[in-house]
């Protein structure tokens, strides 16, 4: 049961991390501050010049997702401790994730803003496998795919304080709902093992559907800053996401897929009044996922670090529209490869 759930809910908490890194990737175009550059700290979602009171911005936006993980299952027993008697499975598992949103900003005030995004996700997974101790040099191949609505998000935002000596502070709250396929609806594929006399043993499951949500409701507050300083400006942000347990049934029981710490910060810089780039780091630490069955038998997992280096690029196209393109890197184990963001805001 313990093979199970990891391969069923350690996806999901990957994915939660890879969503976090990518809500930090994104950037924003920002009503001018008195500094002639704000936007140009615009990687993260943390906003710090709000949409103007009766503005409404549409964002459609583009992303994509790329990782790879090595994971080695091993199911057996050991003899002595360089002797190992069983099954050892080494897995290589590449997973591509494009989501395209359609957010919408509208200024309620001077000092505050709503936010409102709607993702649709296509998600491919393949996993190669291979038994070590078979003898066989014939890899499993294994592909799953599935597309959808993801998780609608709604979002509100504050300007705490007005320009002076020091930066411009906001305080952000984030709701992520559950309207994606998570990965206990979607379907799955029991594995077997042959034991020594011949009868199947399960060793876990695999996706044959991919799922487009994290199956949890979220709750995320959060606090950024930004300090504008012709011709750069600095930026950063703490976060804390709560991940709001669910009783899942289906042989789970209650699963919490574990809260996460954040921060990020970074510098940009304005070439001219319709070009900067950015350059930022975001980092967040995934705590531990708990799951109790219907027996009462805990599993708990590690927790895990997701760092990603980002670089980003905005062009203002006109007083309306802005370009912006974000590449982030990976740069701890579980962090995407790549992902790559590019949006285009336009304001009404």
């Amino acid at each position: 049961m313990t093979t199970t759930l990891i391969r069923a809910v350690l996806p999901c908490v990957l994915s939660l991390a890879a969503q976090q890194a990518a809500w930090a990737a994104e950037a924003s175009e920002r009503q001018p501050a008195p500094a002639p550059s704000a936007d140009v700290g615009a990687l993260f979602d943390e906003r710090s010049v709000l949409t103007p009171k009766g503005t409404l911005i549409v964002e459609p936006s583009l992303q994509y997702v790329h990782s790879t993980t090595t994971q080695v299952a091993i199911e057996g027993y050991t003899v002595v401790p360089s002797l190992l008697i069983g099954l050892i499975d080494l897995s290589q598992i590449q997973r591509d994730t494009l989501t395209a949103t359609l957010a919408f900003r509208y200024g309620l005030t001077r000092r505050m803003e709503v936010e409102l995004r709607i993702p649709y996700v296509y998600r491919e997974e393949s996993v190669r496998e291979r038994e070590v101790l078979e003898g066989t040099p014939t890899d499993l191949v294994r592909d799953s795919d599935g597309h959808g609505l993801g998780d609608i998000e709604a979002a509100i935002r504050y300007q705490i304080n007005a320009r002076g000596n020091g930066p411009y502070w906001v305080a952000n709250l984030r709701v992520k709902s559950r309207t994606g396929k998570d990965q206990f609806e979607v379907d799955r594929q029991r594995l077997f093992v042959e034991d020594d006399n011949g009868t199947p043993q399960p060793i876990g499951e695999v996706f044959t559907e991919q799922p487009t949500g994290s199956g949890f409701w979220s709750v995320q507050p959060s606090l950024s800053w930004i300090y504008p300083s012709d011709p750069v400006v600095l930026f950063g942000s703490i976060s804390y996401l709560w991940n709001i347990e669910r009783n899942v049934g289906k042989g789970f029981g209650k699963v919490d897929p574990g809260d996460a710490i954040g921060f990020n910060f970074g510098m940009g810089f304005a070439v001219n009044e319709r070009t900067s780039f950015s350059l930022g780091y975001d980092h967040n630490i995934l705590l531990e996922t708990k799951q109790e069955e219907d027996p009462g038998i805990d599993a708990v997992f590690e927790r895990y670090q997701i760092g990603v280096l980002l670089l980003g690029f905005s062009q203002r196209l006109s007083p309306t529209t802005s370009l912006n393109l974000s590449a982030g890197f990976g740069v701890t184990e579980f962090a995407p490869d790549v992902q790559l963001n590019l949006r285009l805001p336009i304001a009404f």
